[in-house]
């Protein structure tokens, strides 16, 4: 016999949970559709040369790869293995696995621009609300197979689409409760910068990836990581000295300029900037901050909760020539993702989900007999008709077992038709939570407030 069980970083949704799911999603695209953003799916696997080469080497590790049909083909064995072997040594092959699973919802959406650039209308704004799959190792706030929520503009290169995006993650954090939360901000430019000092602006992917993990390692082991990849003693203090700048805002921009000495890359990425952070007084310039995916060019975003220990519930930022990696250059692009299974954890944590989300059947009638639950289905009926939420109790049963299944899905009201009430054409509601009860006529039933 098979014991059950779920692969790790994987799990099942109850129906409690998906209630409380689906109360952070809807939230998520109401806004998105507030601000004009079009609904997308792309599908669960992509063709593995779409996604390798995007994320990083890093982030290429993490990719779920599908093996192809028919390698236990006897005539394919000893081919299957040699190509393994290559697979074993971090490389590709087409010949065992062509297709993977989607790492992120960025670059299939590039993919899907890509391929249909000359039907959309620019700028083209898209929300999506999908899974995504990441090899990586299960803890808390982090799974194997989790939902991501997008909302992407591109064709446009202007940075009302920042401020839009910054307002957007306000307005649903707003809208959840999540009151203590920080918005922070930095610019790859301003990293390209940074790997210009420090011998040239190839090496900003190596700075970027390596201060991406300096929450994680801390500031000593960035430094080991650092002189790892070949960073000298002075290109090494420069990094040093650059992640120690703090204080406000303004206080920041002052040190950065002076550390970067008017270069023309980072003074693009200081202005930018200071134009975002003077329009929205709420975001936080976050040096440190530096999203180590290889196709950010611009503006890039984080937001974390400060009353929860979970890392970050949202991010993002600007990808100006994403689309080019499918040879298709040339079209701007901007976004944001919010980590829903994060967003759950801290509103579980910080008790924020409403109670009335636990509340699916409004009403049970109860079940006496044949005869009563003809006339209680047809009552039931009506009630569906005005958009009220009901349920026949599927079998005559004694009255606390009926009781019984109302509390434990917390139901929170009972109608009872017996004999006597099909005779006066009345019922009998009870409200469980104050014990109030009451007679009511059948044809005055569907304007009763069940609340």
């Amino acid at each position: 016999m098979t014991h059950p069980s779920l692969p790790q970083g994987t799990r099942d949704f109850g129906p409690d949970v998906v209630r409380k799911r689906n109360y952070i999603l809807n939230t998520i695209k109401n806004v998105f559709e507030l601000y004009g953003f079009q609904p997308l799916e792309t599908p669960a696997m992509e063709n593995i040369e779409t996604l390798m080469g995007k994320y990083g080497e890093e982030g290429d590790k993490l990719i779920f790869r599908i093996l192809n049909n028919g390698l236990d083909n006897p005539d394919k064995q000893e081919q299957a293995k040699k190509e393994f072997e290559k697979i074993l040594h971090g490389k590709s092959s087409v010949a065992i696995t062509e297709r993977a699973l989607k790492y992120d919802l960025t670059i299939p959406f590039a993919r899907y621009v890509a391929m249909n650039h000359k039907q959309l209308s620019f700028p083209f704004k898209r929300y999506q609300v999908q899974p995504v799959w990441r090899a990586d190792r299960p803890q808390k706030g982090r799974y194997r197979e989790f939902y991501q929520c997008d909302a992407d503009v591109v064709g446009s290169n202007s940075l009302l689409n920042e401020t839009e995006l910054a307002h957007i993650y306000h307005e649903v954090f707003t809208r959840l409760g999540i009151k203590n939360y920080e918005l922070k901000i930095n610019h790859r430019k301003i990293l390209t910068a940074i790997a210009e000092l420090c011998g040239g602006a190839e090496k900003m992917n190596d700075i970027a990836i390596t201060i991406d993990k300096l929450d994680k390692i801390g500031l000593e082991k960035v430094k080991e990581e650092l002189n790892r990849k070949g960073f000298d003693q002075k290109q090494t203090a420069i990094i040093e000295h650059y992640l120690s700048i703090s204080g406000t805002n303004e206080k920041k921009l002052l040190e950065i300029k002076s550390l970067l000495n008017n270069n023309e890359t980072g003074k693009k990425g200081i202005s930018e900037i200071e134009l975002l952070t003077t329009q929205d007084s709420r975001l936080t310039i976050d040096l440190t901050l530096a999203r180590g995916l290889n196709y950010y060019t611009g503006i890039i975003f984080e937001a974390k909760a400060n009353d929860v220990k979970i890392g970050s519930i949202g991010g993002g930022g600007r990808y100006d020539d994403l689309t080019g990696l499918f040879g298709v250059p040339g079209i701007p692009g901007v976004g944001i993702s919010f980590g829903v299974d994060r967003i759950y954890d801290v509103l579980e944590e910080l008790h924020l989900f409403p109670e009335q989300l636990q509340i699916s059947t409004q009403v049970l009638f109860f079940n006496l007999g044949d005869e009563e639950s003809k006339s209680a289905f047809d009552l039931m009926q009506r009630l569906r008709q005005k958009n009220i939420r009901c349920e026949l109790y599927h079998e005559k049963a004694k009255f606390d077992k009926q009781f019984k299944y109302a509390e434990k899905k917390n139901i929170p009201f009972i109608i009872i038709i017996g004999e006597e009430e099909i005779k006066n054409k009345k019922c009998k509601i009870k409200k469980l939570s104050t014990g109030d009860q009451q007679d009511l006529p059948w044809e005055s039933l569907s304007e009763f407030s069940f609340i």
